[in-house]
């Protein structure tokens, strides 16, 4: 019987973070993933042999933990992404829309010239919000509250909330704006906006997301020797006085001296559940509820573009749509809607119907899709509500080597895929520091 090293459980973007910088450090390194894509919510899929992401991702230039990492792996940002200045293009039928652009300026002068100078307001709005914008970026307090609460109480008008606020709280939280909590909305502000000015760049990725990490990722650890086992679903962690036994769903049995369980926060808590000690953990991941996200995808002829590579919709069902051109399927759209709501319980068909009638309002010359593809991924991320940092446990469990990766613990952000790489990264860190190199064992 042969005992490993280190089993991660989960080949996401958390594990396969964890995964690199373990094995950088000399670490011997097993990644199990569930399914047969690596990736885990970031993921690329095939319906009726058309290559889709199982959610279309907009990366930050603040995103500078993905972004070093993929260097390591060898990807080429220019490569993977085309980086654009923050311009925030919303539009609605029938009405103006909002337009926000930056400017070449220092942070965070480069915001608030754009808001001065953004279309779709009334100048007084535009002078309103610019006293409470500057204290939002400096807002922390130990009380965490909804943001709609923490926009109203710094005075942003109406207008800016629906049309700026709103929208950004969806996309970067995805979680609806009377529940989102305010500490991790700043914190995205802060990290997009009080930085460097590039970290408000908008990074659109060329390539589907499985190749944008995961399968450098993965071709980086199988240079290295590393075994990545996908179809290889992990049922049940059995603590044994060498270290833990992982039972696999067709019978097979794992042995490993450390276990990262860098899974969703709900598979984690089910495989956390039956061990003793780790009740408050348990309990705490059970109580962290979950958002879904969901990808209407439209395949038009290939003449048809955007003039930007994507652009938000207000007062309709769909929040935002990407031109997949950029990723070379050209009159593909990807048309995005974060968080729950209405749009949940209607059939693929009905949703289909509804997006492709709120595209031809602001299309009218649009012909009718030859294609179309609904991907909803029921718990894309946890609900990041008010007081929710309180569920989320650190990296490092009660129970020796056993250990936590993932999106969902505590970052200090909501769950991005910079989160996810964040926690990888830290929960490889811990390991380092306090335990030693085991060699495998026959």
């Amino acid at each position: 019987m042969t005992t490993h090293d280190i089993c991660i459980v989960g080949g996401g973007w958390a594990g396969l973070s964890a995964a690199v910088r373990l094995t950088e450090a000399g670490r011997r390194v097993t990644v199990l993933e569930a399914t047969r894509h690596l990736g885990g919510r970031a993921r690329r899929v095939d319906r009726d042999g058309m290559p889709l992401d199982n959610g279309q991702h907009l990366l930050l230039g603040a995103y500078e933990h993905t972004l070093r990492l993929m260097k390591t792996l060898g990807m080429e940002e220019s490569r993977a992404f085309m980086r654009l200045p923050l311009d925030l293009n919303m539009r609605e039928a029938g009405a103006p829309g909002i337009s926000l652009a930056s400017f070449y300026l220092p942070a965070p002068l480069h915001l608030l010239a754009g808001l001065l100078s953004a279309r779709g307001m009334p100048g007084r709005d535009r002078l309103r919000a610019l006293p409470g914008l500057a204290r939002l970026m400096r807002w922390q307090q130990d009380e965490d509250i909804s943001v709609s609460r923490l926009l109203h109480e710094h005075g942003q008008p109406e207008v800016l909330v629906r049309g700026l606020w709103e929208p950004l709280c969806l996309a970067t939280l995805n979680t609806p704006l009377t529940q989102a909590s305010a500490k991790l909305f700043c914190a995205v502000l802060r990290g997009a906006f009080s930085g460097h000015r590039s970290h408000a760049d908008l990074l659109v990725p060329r390539m589907s997301l499985g190749d944008l990490l995961p399968k450098p990722a993965h071709q980086w650890l199988d240079a290295r020797g590393v075994s990545v086992r996908t179809l290889t679903h992990v049922c049940s962690v059995i603590p044994t006085e060498t270290g833990f036994t992982l039972a696999l769903r067709d019978g097979e049995t794992l042995d490993a001296h450390q276990v990262v369980l860098a899974t969703a926060h709900p598979a984690a808590a089910r495989l956390l559940k039956p061990l003793p000690g780790l009740k408050d953990v348990t309990e705490g991941l059970e109580a962290l509820e979950t958002e879904p996200i969901c990808t209407v995808y439209l395949q038009y002829p290939e003449s048809v573009r955007l003039q930007t590579p994507f652009f938000g919709m207000l007062g309709t069902t769909a929040q935002w749509t990407f031109d997949r051109r950029i990723t070379g399927q050209p009159g593909l759209m990807a048309v995005v809607i974060s968080a729950s709501g209405p749009h949940m319980q209607m059939d693929n068909q009905a949703l289909v119907a509804q997006v492709r009638a709120e595209l031809h309002m602001l299309f009218p010359d649009w012909p009718f899709p030859l294609k179309s593809w609904v991907i909803r991924e029921k718990q894309a991320t946890f609900r990041a509500a008010v007081d929710c940092d309180r569920l989320r446990p650190g990296n490092t469990l009660p129970q020796p080597g056993l250990w936590l990766a993932g999106d969902y613990t505590l970052t200090g952000l909501p769950a991005t895929l910079e989160g996810a790489v964040i926690s990888g990264l830290q929960c490889a860190q811990a390991i380092l520091q306090q335990t030693p190199a085991t060699t495998e064992t026959q």
